[in-house]
C-alpha cells in the first residue's frame, strides 16, 4: 500500500493541468519524461464537482455525448490519512541516450557520440544500463518522437529508421552522432554498429519517412491506438511526423470558457446541483422527491423550495436541459446580452453572487468618444469557468470569434469513453466597452478600411495555403480593430490598475448581437479581485487616450506600421502592423494567440493609411 504522506515525483497546479499539462502532455521530471495520463487514469479523490450547466452543456454537443460533467483536477488534500489523489503518468519516450562521453570522427569532422538504449536494457527503474564494460551508465530520454496532426503519440522506429527498412532483421548496437550544438538535425545521425548504416535525422523531417501512423496513444495506457485507422483530410493515410518532445510545437490545449451569468432560476439550480450526483438523479415521480428530500443529504440543500420547482429541475436536467435562454445562441451571444443589460444602479438584491454588474453614466463624455461608445459596464464580480476538451499537436486550434469550437475540428480525446472533462473557476472583476454599431458600420464604408482589410485578408489566405487549413475563417475587420484596441487598453490600463498585464485577460465581442471588449481578471491566486479594473472603467477616458497614443508609434517603425501581411519574406501573415515592441502581449491574456492584429485599424500610424476608427483630428491625440 503506497504512504499516503509521501510526496508524488511532480507537483503541478490546476490550471496548468487545462493550459500546458494536460492529458497527452509530456513533460520532464527529475530522473524521467513522462506523458501525463488520460482522464481513465485520474483519481477520483481529491476532485469538485464544477457547476455551470451552459459550458457542459456545449461541452457535451462538441463531444457528441448526451451528457458531461465538469470536475476540478484532482487535488492533494491535508489529511495525511485522506484516500491518496493524484495524475498517472506514463514513462515516455521508451528509447534513451546513455551518457557516455566518447567521441568518433566521420570524414574529418568530430562528433559526439552515445548509445540508444530501449528500455528493456535499462536498470536501477529505468535510470541506466550497463555499458560495453558492464559499468552502470546513467541514461537521458530521447529528445525525438513521431506524431501526426490527429495528436497520436509514438517512439521512432529507430532500427527501421537507420536502415531505411522497415522490414530489416538488422537489430545491431544503434548510436547517436551528434555534431556541433546538436540543435541542426543535419548535424545529427543516427548509426548502426554492427552494419556501419549511418543516416541523418533531417531525413526524417520529409514526407512519409517515419511510416504512416498507427493512431498510437500512450496517455490512455499501454498499447492503446484510436479505433479506426489515422486517415487526414480526404480520408487519407496520416504519416507520422518528427517531434521534438519539448518544443512548443508539441501541445496545445483545446479549451472552452463561459463566463457565469445570472439565472432567474439559480437557487433552485444550485440547490439541486448540491444533491444531484447522490440523491435526484432516481427521482422519477413526486412521491419519489418527498421521500428522498427528507435524508440528511438533500434536507438542508432543498429546504424551502417548492416540490414543483425542484421537479421541473430534475425534468430539465434530464433532458438534457442548458441555462441558454435560446439554445442556438452562442456562448458570447449570451454574454453580450447579458452585460448589455446591466442596471444602471447598484441594486441590493444582486450583491451576492458570482455576477454583478452596473452600467456607467456617460453623459459627461467628450464627442469624439461618445460618438463611438455605446455604454461601459463596470463588472464588479465575474466567474469565468474554464473546461479542457482535447488537444492537438503541431498546430494550434482557436476558438471561433463566437467562442464556439467546430465539432468537426480534429482533436486528441481525453479518455476513451469521455464522461467528464476538467475544468477550473477563475474569479475576479473587469469592466466592459461597447461600440455604436452605427460608428462601426460607418468606419467598414470608408475606401481605406476596405483596401486594409484586402490585404489583411491576403495575408490571411496566404497563411491558410502554406498550412494546408480549410476550416479557419477571416474574424472580419471589426474583430481585428477590436482585438488590436484591446492589447493596447491592457498594456495601457496595467500601468495604473494595480494587475500586472499578464493578470489581465480579453474577451472580444465583433457580431450580430453587439461589438465590444470586456477586460477581466481571472486568477486561481490572490490576484483577480482589487477593484482596480472597475476603476479603471469610472476613468475610461483617459485611458483610451493614453492607449490610443501608445499605437500611433512603435519603436520598430518604420518597419512595424509598414509591413504588408502577405509578405513571404517575413512570414507574417496574421499581423498588420503589430509586433512585440506595440500590440502583442503575454499569450495566456490573449484569446487568440497574438494572432489577427493591426494598430493601422486604430489609430493613426507614421504609415497615413487613413484605415483608422479613432480620428486623430476630433480626439487631439499627441
Amino acid at each position: 500500500m503506497p504512504n499516503p504522506s509521501k510526496h508524488p515525483p511532480g507537483e503541478l497546479r490546476r490550471s496548468q493541468i487545462l493550459t500546458t499539462y494536460g492529458p497527452g502532455s509530456m513533460i520532464d521530471m527529475p530522473n524521467h519524461s513522462v506523458v501525463i495520463g488520460g482522464l481513465n487514469h485520474w483519481s477520483e479523490a481529491g476532485r469538485k464537482l464544477v457547476e455551470e450547466e451552459r459550458l457542459a452543456a456545449k461541452v457535451a454537443r462538441l463531444l457528441e455525448v448526451s451528457s458531461i460533467q465538469l470536475y476540478t483536477p484532482p487535488c492533494d488534500g491535508s489529511d495525511p490519512n485522506a484516500p491518496r489523489t493524484g495524475i498517472t503518468a506514463f514513462t515516455f519516450p521508451t528509447w534513451f541516450l546513455a551518457q557516455v562521453n566518447q567521441s568518433l570522427t566521420y570524414a574529418g569532422r568530430e562528433y559526439r557520440s552515445r548509445p540508444l538504449v530501449p528500455a528493456r536494457q535499462l536498470v536501477d527503474g529505468g535510470n541506466s544500463y550497463f555499458g560495453e564494460d558492464r559499468k552502470k551508465v546513467p541514461v537521458v530520454p530521447v529528445r525525438f518522437v513521431r506524431s501526426c496532426i490527429n495528436g497520436h503519440l509514438a517512439d521512432i522506429d529507430w532500427p527501421a529508421f537507420v536502415h531505411d527498412d522497415f522490414a530489416s532483421s538488422c537489430r545491431g548496437p544503434l548510436w547517436l552522432d551528434e555534431g556541433g550544438s546538436g540543435s541542426d538535425f543535419a548535424d545529427i545521425f543516427v548509426r548502426c554498429e554492427r552494419c556501419s548504416k549511418r543516416r541523418p535525422l533531417s531525413n526524417a523531417t520529409l514526407a512519409k519517412v517515419l511510416g504512416p501512423c498507427r493512431g498510437e496513444r500512450p496517455w490512455l495506457g499501454q498499447g492503446q491506438t484510436a479505433s479506426e485507422p489515422c486517415r487526414g483530410e480526404h480520408d487519407q493515410v496520416q504519416y507520422a511526423r518528427l517531434l521534438v518532445r519539448s518544443a512548443s510545437n508539441a501541445y496545445f490545449s483545446q479549451t472552452l470558457s463561459v463566463i457565469s451569468l445570472p439565472d432567474n432560476d439559480a437557487k433552485v439550480r444550485e440547490a439541486v446541483g448540491k444533491v444531484w450526483q447522490n440523491t435526484l438523479q432516481v427521482v422519477e415521480n413526486i412521491e419519489t422527491l418527498r421521500m428522498l428530500r427528507n435524508l440528511p443529504q438533500a434536507k438542508s440543500a432543498l429546504e424551502g423550495l417548492a416540490e414543483e420547482a425542484i421537479m421541473a429541475e430534475i425534468f430539465r436536467r434530464r433532458a438534457g436541459g442548458s441555462s441558454d435562454t435560446e439554445p442556438g445562441k452562442s456562448i458570447k451571444q449570451v454574454e453580450i446580452e447579458t452585460l448589455l443589460s446591466s442596471p444602471d444602479s447598484e441594486r441590493e438584491d444582486v450583491l451576492e453572487g458570482d455576477f454583478y454588474a452596473t452600467t456607467r453614466d456617460l453623459s459627461g463624455l467628450e464627442p469624439g468618444f461618445a460618438e463611438r461608445i455605446d455604454r461601459v459596464v463596470l463588472v464588479h464580480r465575474l466567474k469565468e469557468v474554464i473546461a479542457q476538451v482535447g488537444f492537438t499537436r503541431f498546430e494550434p486550434v482557436m476558438p471561433t470569434i463566437d467562442g464556439e469550437l467546430d465539432i468537426g475540428v480534429r482533436r486528441a480525446a481525453l479518455d476513451i469513453e469521455p464522461s467528464w472533462v476538467p475544468a477550473i473557476e477563475n474569479r475576479g472583476e473587469g469592466v466592459f466597452i461597447a461600440f455604436k454599431k452605427q460608428a462601426i458600420d460607418a468606419w467598414l464604408a470608408r475606401q481605406e478600411v476596405r483596401a486594409r482589410g484586402k490585404k489583411l485578408k491576403a495575408g490571411f489566405d496566404t497563411w491558410r495555403r502554406r498550412r494546408g487549413i480549410t476550416e479557419h475563417q477571416f474574424p472580419g475587420l471589426p474583430y481585428v480593430m477590436l482585438h488590436s484596441l484591446s492589447h493596447l487598453l491592457i498594456t495601457a490600463v496595467s500601468l495604473e490598475c494595480g494587475y500586472s498585464a499578464t493578470a489581465i485577460r480579453e474577451r472580444i465581442y465583433a457580431g450580430d448581437a453587439g461589438h465590444g471588449i470586456l477586460l477581466y481578471t481571472g486568477s486561481t491566486g490572490s490576484e483577480g479581485t482589487l477593484g482596480g479594473l472597475v476603476g479603471v472603467g469610472k476613468h475610461i477616458e483617459g485611458h483610451l487616450r493614453f492607449a490610443l497614443e501608445l499605437g500611433q508609434l512603435c519603436s520598430n517603425d518604420p518597419v512595424c506600421a509598414g509591413h504588408d501581411p502577405d509578405s513571404h519574406q517575413e512570414e507574417r501573415f496574421l499581423h498588420g502592423a503589430a509586433c512585440h515592441s506595440c500590440l502583442l502581449i503575454a499569450e495566456p491574456s490573449c484569446e487568440r494567440g497574438n494572432e489577427f492584429l493591426d494598430r493601422a485599424l486604430v489609430t493613426p500610424t507614421v504609415e497615413g493609411l487613413g484605415a483608422e476608427f479613432f480620428f486623430e483630428k476630433n480626439l487631439n491625440l499627441l
